[in-house]
């Protein structure tokens, strides 16, 4: 039987929102009842339109908020309801790319010095020299020149930045991966380099993913399976096959008769360019 890496069982968060000046805050239910299953690594895709709670969903798996109630067990542990102090071991697994580098970024620091602070903090650097090769073999798995470790994030194109955030997330070599939107900021041709790279990570490292995406051909190519979220709450879930081929749910339908989806040919990805691109020629990807 394949391992679940991480597994949610009735997660739901609600936020106090007010409905008047001198009225108590009611609570807004966001994620409903959700019951996931990621097993080890395979990318499962969050698909939905604005407002349906991917990206609060998201948060949750990584814990950066914690649940109303309902449980999220990663890795056979139980992290809904531990603390800061707790969660901490735990931080080093589960990371998050975020959907603008440009504002997940530190814009005054060196990209060097991004990559290598989460290594810093969990006390994995020998000093300087190692902190500049550790940065250098991180550019290299993204694809970015060693030389990129002294560059600022705003001298980088739209592409460059996301793969530095991907490098990021990586330092600390986590087991799961949670990625928001990554490219929906990207031209067409940019995508398909982060794609590219997502599948030869996920090959090379064995990652397992949530993908959140509203772009269904994306998640189509790149995510085993798939749950689709309507106002916080998974109206269908399976293989990506399945749910592509042969929809059950009306808004799941609906989804796919309003998104223009083509034909996607089998391998367009395999048969792409290659994923490391010659920056010195002005590659923006």
């Amino acid at each position: 039987m394949t391992e679940i890496l991480l597994r949610t069982g009735n997660l739901s968060f609600a936020y106090p929102e007010r409905v008047g000046l001198f009225r108590r805050p009611v609570l807004r239910e966001v994620v409903k009842r959700v019951d996931l299953a990621v097993p080890r690594g395979s990318v499962l895709g969050l698909v939905g339109e604005s407002g349906s709670g991917k990206t609060t969903l998201g948060r949750l798996l990584v814990r950066l908020l914690q649940p109303t109630s309902g449980g999220i067990q990663f890795d056979g542990v139980e992290i809904s309801r531990l603390n800061e102090t707790e969660m901490r071991p735990l931080r080093a697994r589960i990371q998050m790319i975020f959907q603008d580098p440009q504002s997940s970024l530190n814009p005054r620091l060196r990209l060097g010095v991004t990559l290598t602070r989460p290594l810093s903090v969990y006390g994995r650097l020998k000093g300087r020299r190692d902190r500049r090769e550790r940065a250098a073999a991180l550019l290299d798995l993204v694809g970015l020149p060693a030389g990129f470790a002294d560059r600022y994030p705003h001298e980088l194109s739209g592409g460059q930045r996301q793969r530095a955030g991907i490098a990021r997330a990586l330092a600390l070599q986590p087991d799961f991966i949670v990625a928001d939107e990554i490219v929906s900021g990207l031209d067409v041709s940019t995508q398909a380099h982060i794609l590219l790279l997502l599948r030869e990570l996920r090959a090379r490292l064995g990652l397992t993913m949530v993908f959140i995406s509203h772009d269904l051909s994306v998640v189509r190519v790149l995510c085993d399976d798939v749950a689709i979220l309507q106002a916080g709450e998974v109206v269908e879930y399976g293989p990506v096959a399945r749910i592509f081929n042969s929809p059950q749910h009306p808004y799941t339908r609906q989804l796919l008769s309003a998104i223009p989806l083509p034909d996607v040919e089998p391998g367009w990805l395999d048969d792409a360019s290659p994923i490391v691109t010659p920056y010195s020629q002005g590659s923006a990807a």
